[in-house]
């Protein structure tokens, strides 16, 4: 048997790195449908920070919700996200079926 945490057998706490990444899809995809900003505003915002991602290499990888933290910290911003609830987070998850608490 792994001792690897995130094979956690408890189902009350998400274990798998997909629950995760679904509440970072679920996060970003959110603030953007908010702002009305597509994967091309999106790219421009952040080229103009000098950051430079296609508008599909961002919707792939906001749909995988699969990014490093220095690049979902860049997003926020250029999203103007004031912060991410704690609340938030676990709605998400217990809309995931995978409640938190």
């Amino acid at each position: 048997m792994s001792n690897n945490k995130d094979e956690t057998t408890n189902s009350t706490v998400p274990s798998l790195a997909a629950d995760w990444r679904q509440l970072v899809q679920r996060l970003l995809k959110a603030e953007m449908s908010k702002r009305g900003t597509k994967y091309q505003d999106l790219s421009d915002r952040l080229s103009n920070i000098g950051i430079h991602q296609s508008a599909d290499n961002l919707r792939n990888k906001v749909n995988k919700g699969i990014m490093g933290a220095d690049l979902l910290l860049q997003i926020m911003y250029v999203l103007n996200m004031r912060k991410i609830e704690r609340d938030e987070i676990i709605d998400i998850f217990a809309d995931l079926g995978s409640p938190l608490e």
